[in-house]
């Protein structure tokens, strides 16, 4: 008979490599969106063949932290290669307010920085599926590489997840 504590062990670990293939397997939708420079944009197509990181808010809450993801991302330099686009989830927002709420995102941000900046209005279920997004309340982040497999994914704040994403990337 197999003791219970080898056992557990055996069930966490195989979960865990069952995670991690799973986080390595996910395809990123082909969604069509829009900078927030009104450039149209499918993150498929613009993040393959280079290493990408991707941080998303699926609401006003969840979005005010990829700020600070799109700051750690760009000066750390173990990522400097890495693209980095911010994407703000708009579906369930009604349509006669997304002008509004695009302006305000806009305000006080680089052209450049709209460049990378986009919007999305449709697939919100695949791309929820895609982040693993359990509360709203908190940013999203992936880090893809060139191929397009997720390398790392979390949600919560940079400062605390940052380091795990830099330490994916090696």
């Amino acid at each position: 008979m197999i003791p219970h504590r080898v056992l557990a062990s055996a069930v966490s670990f195989a979960t865990q490599v069952a995670l991690a293939l799973a986080c390595g397997a996910q395809t990123m939708p082909g969604t069509a969106g829009e900078t927030l420079s009104g450039k149209h944009i499918v993150l498929a197509d613009a993040t393959r063949g280079h290493p990408t990181v991707l941080v998303a808010g699926f609401s006003r809450e969840g979005g005010n932290g990829t700020g600070p993801w799109v700051q750690a991302v760009r000066a750390d330099k173990a990522l400097a290669g890495a693209a980095v686009y911010q994407v703000a989830m708009l579906e369930g927002a009604p349509g006669f307010i997304r002008g509004t709420i695009k302006n305000g995102m806009r305000k006080g941000m680089s052209a450049a920085d709209q460049d990378q900046f986009v919007v999305l209005v449709q697939d919100e279920k695949l791309w929820r599926q895609f982040f693993e997004v359990t509360t709203d309340k908190e940013p999203y982040a992936a880090l893809i590489d060139a191929k397009g497999k997720v390398l790392w994914h979390g949600h919560g704040p940079a400062d605390r997840l940052e380091p795990l994403m830099k330490a994916a990337a090696k």
